[in-house]
């Protein structure tokens, strides 16, 4: 093993040369064919004699009785060693077979065809539970992960699954002689389709940490994964589908041919292990569907979603862009800021309705204050820092510190409590350039953030109202949502007991707010346990936006405390809890979300574009002018076209720029003192629209503002 291990060293991650991968639709250079690689000969000669010794062990494993408990308490008997998952469901009917992805086993997942070891509570499941759908695109991964050898004679990295599908991180040969295009998916699909057709079974191996360095002795990305992943003198597992070995955990479904309907959807690039420092490797994504049915609803859903791509619809609109001179920070347009400070504007009312008080805290402090908060030992590559006067300092990447430097400020009474700070400020966090993607991941951006500092016996209902507090903002726009508990992990700061009573206000909270919710075990933060808030958007999308999050390490850390009911000048002094929270999260990605959820049609009280006049002829441009003004001294967002186009001309652009309303005048409207409305929301004005006296439109559009209604219609 020891020469293994010299070689390996030897291996340095960063030593290609940077692969960019082409963009979609470049007149790429046909595939060079390429041979099979000689490693999978080599790997396949391991695997085989280690397989066969492994079922011999088996074999000779003791046959008992054992008793397999289903969900329903119904009971099956079976075998140790030789009944399997498969085998109780061919029991009950074969539809649940043919739909069977993954088992769980005493409450671990289990391939469904590797054999029960003992007695046993039993669940199968198939694609509609979650864990199942992650591993069936686990799985598909490796299918991928076959095509992609075979196709480009690579080396694998990293093949998770992820919300919507899986991908493989691969590192492609300079015989391949140019990086990866659109017109190497269909080719990958075909292998991947091979293979599926041939339904190759996925075999389990437990293999020494000795044996996998021989097995992928010709792999430097998974060398490095197993000496530094897998301790030595240990096992862990390999699986095998035809070609294809590769390092994992698993588990896996039956066979490749469970999977019947797969895609290759995009490539980008990307780093090993996400470091920069690291090789420039290539990533290909894929998806994949039980049925066909699913798999062209999806590629619908990936077309409207293409549609609404807020980085399509910011251009078209003018809301915002960015430049490589400021990477990862967007420019907000006029437009754009209307929305920006709309939203902050709804938050800042909420804020005085709930008892916020709004702080403004500096962008830049000394690493002293990392150190302090814990921050610069687990945080610091993802902050900016810089050098003033000799000193280290860093731009904030979050305000929690910075509040609680406010809050120590000077000595503070249990009458004072809760405490609510708010802050806007801007953060900044140093997001690798391969990360960056519109608005929704930037390195430069403002939070709703507020900290709560309040006693032990007021987290439960200061979590009330910070649940009610999303409840409300989230259906002002529409959004639906689902909660779950995150509790105490193996790594946790604090004692149990403390835990354990925050855990339990925490539970008290949720069932009291009436919206059903869910337990995640283990999940919680090392600093304590929280509620996590899943938004979904008008295509059903899942997004993390608000966090509430209890702190009971930066009070120790910045060592803050008030004076408790009836103690004395010197004595008695309580340390308080922090509850961190956002509902809009990141005001950048809300755009994003916000826009992809609206399709660029925004309500008319978040709108950057709420009316245009529109004259019919130059003789009443006065009048239009006049109705500007009015309007937008009544605080709406107002235009007036006169340029040389039509009348219909005027209306269809201003149609097209999703104005909420459309005024037309002329000189009827202008004796009257009138408009002529068309609204975007209202189809029956849009061929002719109703005659409306300036100050009762204005009323109206007032009091439609005021409701922030999500339908524009007066």
């Amino acid at each position: 093993m020891a020469d293994i291990v010299e070689r390996a060293a030897k291996l340095s991650l960063n030593d290609q040369k940077p692969a960019k991968g082409n963009k979609k639709g470049s007149g790429a250079a046909p595939a060079p064919s390429m041979e099979r690689p000689e490693f999978i000969e080599h790997r396949n000669r391991i695997f085989d004699e280690l397989f066969q010794k492994q079922q011999e062990e088996i074999a000779n494993k003791p046959r008992e009785d054992i008793v397999i408990t289903l969900p329903d308490g119904s009971t099956r008997d079976g075998k140790s060693w030789e009944t399997t998952p498969m085998d109780i469901a061919n029991g009950i009917s074969k539809s649940l077979a043919k739909r069977l992805v993954i088992a769980k086993v005493d409450n671990v997942l289990w391939d469904t065809l590797r054999p029960l070891e003992a007695s046993c509570k039993l669940e199968l499941l198939d694609f509609e539970s979650e864990e199942a759908k992650m591993v069936y695109w686990h799985s598909s991964a490796h299918v991928l992960g076959e095509a992609c050898e075979l196709h480009f004679g690579c080396h694998l990295c990293n093949g998770p699954p992820i919300e919507n599908g899986f991908y493989y991180d691969i590192a492609v040969p300079e015989e391949f002689g140019r990086g990866i295009s659109q017109a190497d998916f269909a080719p990958l699909e075909a292998l991947a389709n091979k293979a599926i057709k041939e339904k190759q079974p996925f075999q389990r191996l437990v293999i020494s940490k000795e044996d996998l360095l021989r097995m992928f002795d010709y792999n430097k990305y998974k060398v490095h994964l197993i000496n530094t992943r897998v301790p030595d003198g240990t096992s862990t597992t390999v699986y095998r589908c035809g070609p294809l070995i590769d390092l994992c955990r698993g588990p896996h479904v039956p066979t490749t041919g469970s999977i019947t309907a797969f895609a290759v959807l995009k490539n980008s690039a990307s780093y090993f292990l996400g470091d920069a420092n690291n090789d420039s490797l290539q990533r290909v994504y894929g998806i994949s569907f039980p049925d066909k049915k699913k798999m062209t609803e999806y590629k619908k859903f990936l077309e409207e979603a293409a549609k609404r791509d807020h980085r399509k619809i910011g251009r078209e609109q003018e809301l915002f862009f960015f430049h490589e001179l400021s990477p990862g920070s967007a420019f907000f347009l006029p437009h754009g800021a209307r929305i920006y400070n709309t939203l902050m504007d709804f938050i800042r009312g909420k804020y005085w309705e709930r008892g916020f008080q709004e702080v403004v805290s500096p962008n830049m402090y000394n690493i002293k204050l990392w150190e302090q908060s814990g921050h610069w030992q687990n945080y610091q590559e993802d902050m900016f820092g810089l050098e003033v006067e000799k000193e280290k300092f860093a731009l904030k990447p979050m305000n929690c510190p910075g509040h609680c430097l406010m809050f120590g400020m000077r000595d503070r009474s249990y009458r004072e409590l809760p405490l609510r700070f708010a802050d806007f400020g801007v953060l900044h966090r140093n997001e690798a350039s391969g990360a960056l993607s519109g608005l929704t991941r930037v390195r430069r951006f403002q939070q709703d953030d507020a900290h709560i500092f309040c006693l032990q016996d007021q987290v439960k209902s200061e979590m009330q109202g910070a649940l009610d507090f999303l409840r409300d903002v989230y259906s002002t726009f529409g959004f639906t949502f689902a909660l779950k508990l995150s509790t105490r992990p193996d790594k946790y700061l604090g004692e149990i007991a403390v835990w354990d009573q925050a855990e339990k206000q925490l539970a008290e909270a949720l069932d009291g707010f009436g919206s059903p919710w869910e337990l995640n075990p283990g999940d919680g933060a090392f600093y304590g346990p929280k509620i996590d808030i899943t938004i979904r958007d008008a295509l059903g999308r899942a997004f993390q936006c608000a966090t509430i999050q209890l702190d009971f390490q930066l009070p120790e850390r910045f060592q803050l405390q008030v004076r408790a009911p009836g103690a004395s000048e010197d004595t008695e002094f309580q340390r308080p809890v922090i509850i961190h929270r956002a509902v809009l999260g990141s005001i950048e990605r809300m755009i994003a979300i916000l826009t992809e959820n609206f399709a660029g049609k925004w309500p008319m009280w978040l709108s950057p574009r709420q009316v245009m006049v529109v004259p019919v002829t130059s003789v009443v441009y006065e009048y239009a002018e006049q109705v500007k003004q009015q309007l937008h001294e009544a605080g709406l967002f107002v235009e007036v076209d006169v340029s040389a186009d039509t009348l219909n001309k005027k209306i269809r652009n201003a149609e097209l720029a999703q104005y909420n309303f459309i005024c037309v005048v002329g000189v009827q409207e202008k004796e009257e003192g009138s408009v002529n409305v068309r609204c975007r929301d209202d189809v029956g004005t849009k061929a002719k629209g109703q005659t409306i006296p300036m100050a009762t439109f204005i009323q109206q559009l007032q009091e439609l503002k005021s409701s922030k209604s999500l339908v524009s219609k007066i």
